[in-house]
């Protein structure tokens, strides 16, 4: 009997992990023209489903009234676009200066790992943790160990409605050249990326009271992706 128990458990647990891989390893090309306006009402957006940002990295698990997110990927040549619908009762932005504790703040985060290299990232350029504040200025770490806007990485643009807004991102595909910021490059249909997606939010509080993102990470710490790419999701630049 607990041979056959231990059977069924590995067949639902296979199951399911296959589902979840299938789920999430292509970025489907896109059909149309992007605009990045916040808007998100182009036919190749209608055409893709919603993934959710419903894993708890820093925090407690929040209610639907104070956090509730999704997300959509797509791409060309020039960018990966992120489409992110994020419905939360309080926006705050309680440092104005954006390099000091900027993920403190409410902020849309997006992680690359552009040649899927994975390993660390720390101080160096092999991947990025783009911290996209409430202004839309881009804040990440610089080989330096001090963070520093990196704007001209990522193009973005929001519309609030009430407690709802809509994020359109853009994210540029950088050369991984150590020790400098190195060049944008193109993507090209085949390539595999690290890419995840995540939201830190705070309503009242010195530091962010929750850590939302697009994908599993095991162990207790969870708040890992920003120093490594090794947690990020994998996918493939579809066709």
């Amino acid at each position: 009997m607990r041979i056959l128990i231990s059977i069924l458990s590995f067949l639902i647990f296979f199951s399911c992990k296959t589902s979840i891989e299938s789920t999430y390893s292509g970025i489907p090309r896109i059909q149309d023209k992007i605009l990045i306006d916040g808007h998100g009402n182009e036919s190749s957006w209608s055409s893709l489903d919603w993934m959710p940002l419903d894993q708890v990295w820093v925090g407690e698990i929040p209610t639907e009234q104070d956090f509730k997110g999704k997300y959509k990927l797509t791409w060309d040549e020039n960018y990966i676009y992120v489409l992110a619908e994020i419905q939360d009762d309080v926006l705050l932005d309680i440092h104005e200066d954006g390099l000091v504790n900027y993920w403190d703040d409410d902020c849309l985060e997006i992680f690359i790992d552009e040649n899927n290299s994975d390993g660390n990232h720390q101080f160096n350029n092999s991947a990025y943790a783009y911290h996209i504040a409430l202004n839309l200025r881009v804040t990440d770490i610089g080989v330096d160990s001090l963070p520093m806007y990196v704007d001209h990485h990522v193009k973005t643009a929001k519309v609030t409605q009430g407690n709802s807004t809509t994020w359109e991102v853009g994210v540029k595909a950088w050369n991984e050249i150590p020790g400098v910021r190195g060049e944008a490059r193109k993507y090209k249909a085949g390539e595999d990326i690290g890419f995840m997606v995540a939201y830190c939010d705070n309503d009242s509080s010195p530091e962010r009271e929750h850590f939302i993102g697009s994908n599993v990470i095991e162990g207790e710490d969870k708040n890992r992706g920003w120093i490594d790419a090794g947690v990020f999701n994998n996918w493939t630049l579809e066709e």
